[in-house]
């Protein structure tokens, strides 16, 4: 080679480096989400809408449809305001700031179905509410009966804001201490009152995760199933207790498919949402 210079390797293209995730994301989820559309999509003699069509005449679905929607107007900001309070208050650095905060995040350890278990135990007739009840000359009540959905939905919201507050939690501690105290002090000099500063100051730059925090509780609020499960059964059908009920007792996997698409289809579309919603507070 001329002048003995070495001739340079080209730079590999870029589609090489994004090759294997494009690998992954296709094995987990383009190629089950191909094969669920046509497994909902589909009849004995082609395409049709039988499956669909099943799923939209069965008053199940539109229950659970609704009280999947009802339990995350009100599970959401429930869970923010709690954990939002929680993270302010951990920034405060008040003494055993730690063991506060392993306490707080104890919920992130226990699966599903366990905190449903635990709450059962708390809930049910001949439970440690009741006994306290008891104790106390108030009688007891029975909290998980269908005759009384009213406390039934209750002691699903309070099962849920104890064991997924807490991821909130994680989220919102993690966005305060990327937030520089310089601000909040600049502020402070200044004359601004705590709630001031906690409006203009901190709440602004903590917009990231609260978009992060908040799409991804709304997502795990649609795929709520486990705990209302052991609290409450079928009496408080939720979407993806619905699939449970198609796929394993029914045996019908293709409507258990069509609901599924519909929890997928609203995750998406509340994803994007959220995303859109920020964006535009940002610049506007």
């Amino acid at each position: 080679m001329p002048g003995g210079l070495r001739r340079r390797a080209r730079p590999a293209p870029a589609l090489w480096l994004i090759l294997p995730s494009l690998v992954f994301m296709a094995a987990l989820f383009l190629w089950p989400l191909i094969v669920g559309v046509g497994q909902a999509f589909s009849g004995p003699d082609g395409p049709s809408l039988v499956h669909v069509r099943r799923m939209l005449d069965d008053p199940y679905f539109w229950q659970a449809t609704r009280n999947t929607a009802l339990l995350i107007v009100v599970l959401l900001p429930l869970q923010f305001a709690l954990a939002l309070t929680m993270a302010l208050l951990l920034r405060q650095r008040p003494r055993l700031a730690g063991l506060h905060f392993y306490l707080w995040v104890v919920p992130l350890a226990i699966s599903d179905l366990a905190a449903g278990l635990v709450w059962l135990s708390i809930f049910t007739d001949r439970g440690y509410l009741n006994s306290v009840l008891d104790h106390v000359g108030l009688g007891s009540y029975s909290w998980l009966s269908f005759e009384h959905p009213v406390t039934m939905f209750l002691a699903v919201v309070v099962a849920e804001l104890w064991r997924a507050t807490s991821l909130v939690f994680v989220i919102l501690v993690a966005g305060l201490q990327g937030i520089p105290r310089d601000y909040d002090e600049a502020a402070s000099v200044f004359g601004a009152t705590y709630w001031q500063r906690l409006r203009h100051v901190i709440l602004p730059q903590l917009r990231p995760s609260l978009q992060v925090a908040l799409i991804l509780r709304t997502i795990l609020a649609l795929e709520a199933f486990a705990v209302a499960q052991a609290l409450t059964g079928r009496n408080l059908p939720l979407l993806v207790g619905e699939t449970y009920q198609w796929y394993y007792n029914l045996q019908n996997p293709n409507v258990a498919t069509a609901i599924a698409l519909v929890v997928l289809l609203l995750s998406v579309v509340a994803a994007i949402g959220y995303i859109r919603l920020m964006r535009r507070e940002v610049t506007g």
